[in-house]
């Protein structure tokens, strides 16, 4: 198709979307109609995120998009955009070629308050696993960006996102056979981190093996390190409703570092010592608090690792040599084939 057709027909794809989310353009657009348009763009862009994913991985994997069914929202705010369960898309990748005897799975979370999952951001390790022999399964747990503003507000920082990626585990072993619940690891990097954490205490029989890659680990100290606009995520009236000075104990009980007497299972933990995101100093927070509870984990720092926080997701050769110690840890516990 020419450029010029394809930007018409882009235009005229972005002015439906438009229309039918009743947003007016005008020449000065109000916060509400920029905040809409914004949730606009996300829809596309994870429209081409999912076309995306199928083309990149074909022959290599069996990719699918399925949706289940999350817990109701328990904030009050949130229930009024729905008292139901909420539903939750995922994705899908099984290896395309044939493997005797039952797959390992891993559990691969995506970054940010606000992230997705994305080729951007996970082409590269989703590959590699799948090359590995794993089933693969990345949730979009609620809150994620690309579904509508409705659903971006059904964020529950450290709660209620821990019961979607657990159930996208759930959902996984009861949908393909050939997959081994007694070999399910899960893998995060930042907020992605925190929630794997979160996952390997809360359910600690249920995970063979956790890396956490710069998590996010105890938000009182992170808050107070980040901006007003970082801080106002999590007190806005549709999440937690209140600042960190006012419930300290909540943001705490979100917070991987409070829950680190349950951990069962083998732990791999990095940090970067450029961190401008997750610092240093708050992952080690973490490791002492391990330490302290007598648990058994492995750690690893980098020392000005480029990129910093987002280093190991690359195409460097340090990049590389980190995600290979990653497989290998994994490798030791899942034994793909």
């Amino acid at each position: 198709m020419p450029i010029s057709r394809s930007l018409f027909a882009f235009a005229l794809v972005f002015s439906c979307l438009l229309s039918a989310s009743g947003v007016e353009v005008t020449n000065s657009p109000s916060a509400a109609t920029e905040q809409s348009l914004n949730f606009v763009q996300q829809r596309l862009a994870k429209t081409i995120s999912d076309a995306t994913w199928f083309t990149r991985l074909q022959g290599l994997a069996i990719v699918d998009k399925i949706r289940f069914v999350g817990p109701p929202p328990r904030n009050p705010v949130q229930r009024r955009i729905t008292t139901n369960g909420v539903i939750i898309p995922a994705y899908t990748f099984l290896p395309a070629r044939k493997i005797r005897g039952k797959l390992p799975l891993i559990v691969l979370l995506h970054t940010e308050v606000h992230g997705d999952f994305n080729p951007d951001d996970d082409f590269r390790v989703t590959r590699e696993l799948v090359e590995q022999g794993y089933a693969v399964i990345a949730p979009d747990y609620r809150g994620s960006t690309g579904y509508g503003g409705d659903f971006w507000r059904l964020i529950d920082y450290g709660g209620l996102e821990v019961d979607d990626v657990w159930l996208a585990r759930e959902w996984m072993l009861a949908h393909h056979r050939n997959i081994d619940p007694a070999r399910v690891g899960i893998m995060g990097w930042s907020h992605g981190g925190a929630i794997a954490l979160l996952n390997v205490f809360r359910h600690p029989n249920d995970y063979a093996v956790c890396y956490a890659g710069m998590p996010v680990t105890d938000l009182p100290y992170r808050l107070k390190q980040k901006e007003k606009d970082y801080r106002d995520l999590f007190s806005a009236p549709y999440h937690i409703g209140a600042q960190l000075e006012d419930n300290t104990a909540e943001y705490l009980r979100r917070s991987p570092v409070a829950q680190v007497g349950n951990l069962r299972c083998p732990l791999l933990l990095h940090a970067v010592s450029n961190d401008e995101d997750v610092s240093q100093a708050e992952v080690e927070r973490l490791a002492v608090a391990l330490r302290n509870a007598g648990k058994t984990f492995e750690y690893k720092l980098y020392t000005n690792a480029p990129a910093g926080h987002a280093f190991n997701k690359l195409d460097t050769a340090e990049a590389e040599r980190s995600r290979r110690e990653i497989y290998a840890f994994f490798a030791r516990i899942l034994k793909p084939r």
